[in-house]
């Protein structure tokens, strides 16, 4: 089955950086898009980053200028460079995986804190 393993979350001061990685395992289909979604702990979801097969890139405008989301198609793994983080970063960052067909899956959930 499809399984989506992410790492890279943790505690960090503000203006510091963290790198986020997922990597997908267990595809049928091709992945057109990864990315990344966040859930804050005032329970808002937001699409934090999204990147297809090609590298056509798309940001949420609170991260634009400060997140980077590349991806290893080889080897179905995608990246969240997270720099100058602030106290609003803090939330549960999610990828996700998005096949030809439109169907999406999801992995388990890294917990990103910055502290302010």
């Amino acid at each position: 089955q499809v399984q989506l393993v992410e790492s890279g979350g943790g505690l960090v001061q503000a203006g510091g950086s963290l790198t986020l990685s997922c990597t997908a395992s267990g595809m049928w289909f091709s992945i057109v898009v990864m990315g990344w979604y966040r859930r804050t702990p005032g329970n808002q979801r937001e699409l934090v980053a999204s990147i297809t097969r090609e590298g056509t890139t798309n940001y949420a405008d609170s991260v634009k200028g400060r997140f980077t989301i590349s991806r290893d198609n080889a080897e179905d793994t995608v990246y969240l460079q997270m720099n100058s983080l602030k106290a609003e970063d803090t939330a549960v960052y999610y990828c996700y995986t998005e096949s030809g067909l439109g169907v999406r899956d999801w992995g388990q959930g890294t917990q990103v804190t910055v502290s302010s």
